[in-house]
């Protein structure tokens, strides 16, 4: 089977020498013409597109005064940028950190004092009710030292009286039968 392309001429078959150039066309394209289509590509294509792309970034290859200059350079020049600019930001975010870092200090510092102060205050309420309660512990036992005293004194004095009072209630009772209007009961 062979390629062919269909005219209203006719039909010419392409692979044919005597029909067609193509195949010479090829060969020479190829063969003869491939380097320099190579170098063209490198040298145009290419370096326009790695150029269109470095000033999309920022690298140009003039300076200001339209003086060609090296792209180390300009790469360098670049890198110190990016590099101060990097260092910069380090620095904004270790002030921010360390601002952060003493706002917590302060409120941590805040909320200890309160809790001390809140001790202190409990601790005073605690020795306040305490001594009230020894207080009160005091008077009590002074008044259960003042009964017992009074118990005593009453004992004794009951237990002299039974002895000598045993002839004061033969008289009370014969009071009471004879005086009817006395009644203790």
């Amino acid at each position: 089977m062979m390629k062919a392309r269909q005219y209203p001429w006719g039909t010419v078959q392409v692979e044919n020498e005597a029909h067609c150039d193509f195949v010479k066309l090829r060969e020479m394209l190829i063969r003869v013409n491939m380097e320099d289509l190579r170098e063209q590509t490198h040298t145009r294509h290419y370096e326009l597109y790695r150029r269109c792309k470095l000033e999309e970034m920022g690298f140009k290859d003039t300076d200001p005064d339209s003086k060609p200059f090296s792209l180390q350079e300009t790469y360098e020049a670049k890198r110190n940028e990016f590099l101060g600019e990097l260092q910069k930001k380090e620095e904004e975010m270790r002030q921010m950190f360390v601002q952060r870092v003493k706002e917590k200090e302060a409120e941590l510092k805040e909320a200890e004092k309160e809790l001390h102060e809140k001790f202190d205050r409990l601790k005073k309420l605690h020795q306040d009710e305490k001594k009230k309660l020894e207080d009160k512990k005091k008077s009590l036992d002074d008044e259960v030292n003042a009964f017992k005293q009074r118990k005593t004194a009453a004992e004794l004095l009951q237990s002299q009286g039974s002895q000598a009072g045993g002839s004061q209630t033969l008289k009370r009772d014969k009071e009471k039968k004879n005086n009817p209007w006395l009644c203790t009961e």
